[in-house]
């Protein structure tokens, strides 16, 4: 059995739950982005005072990409309270977690996903997965133009958008081929199963070494 505490705080709506063995029974939801700090500790502590005479196994953050002083908080929590509570450190990326969002509810079992987070401007935060969820093109910074979506359909003719930075394809190819979906209600339930298959593989994160994954130097709101 494992009980993992698990923090994104990565976008606009941060999330704290408590999962057991990948399935969450106990959560907090916050969807005001420049509060993330003061409800993270608030939210955390009063997830784990209800917890019934157990411990956690392991804390869990999302990395990133995402919001700069969104990552910070929560990556700072996250090693705080492994290094006072002598715990594992899970780390997920957030581009992985949306395209796993996506794919479990998808109906288009053949399709690519290119989950995309907003970096401001026409830029995004973005990476190609194939169906069963193997990565095609590493996580990157990217301009949406006609040259990228072009370079993304060279590996798939079926591809869903999804993720903040999605509906910028929408704006400017508005009669292209693909296929725009929203997984974010998805996004702390893919993150315990992530989290929970790190923990079972004993893939951890090194306390002294972890850091936000930034990809670029500032993103943040």
């Amino acid at each position: 059995m494992s009980l993992i505490l698990n923090i994104d705080t990565s976008e606009q709506i941060a999330t704290v739950s408590i999962a057991e063995n990948g399935l969450i029974f106990a959560l907090q939801k916050n969807e005001t982005q420049n509060k993330h700090a003061a409800f993270l500790h608030t939210a955390i502590k009063s997830l784990l005072d209800n917890l019934p005479n157990q411990k956690i196994n392991a804390v869990a953050v999302v990395a990133g990409p995402g919001s700069y002083t969104g990552l910070r908080v929560g990556m700072s929590a996250a090693k705080g309270l492994c290094y006072a509570l002598n715990l594992p450190l899970i780390t997920i990326n957030s581009l992985a977690m949306i395209a796993h969002a996506a794919v479990k509810h998808s109906t288009e079992k053949d399709a690519y996903l290119c989950p995309m987070i907003d970096a401001r401007r026409m830029e995004v935060f973005t990476a190609l997965y194939s169906p069963s969820l193997k990565e095609i093109i590493a996580p990157k910074a990217e301009i949406i133009n006609e040259g990228f979506l072009n370079y993304i359909m060279k590996f798939a003719n079926n591809v869903i958008f999804m993720g903040t930075g999605a509906i910028k394809i929408s704006k400017i190819f508005p009669n292209s081929k693909y296929h725009i979906t929203d997984p974010t209600e998805n996004f702390p339930s893919s993150m315990a199963m992530l989290s929970y298959s790190n923990f079972y593989e004993r893939k951890f994160a090194s306390l002294a070494l972890s850091e936000p994954f930034y990809i670029k130097d500032f993103y943040g709101k």
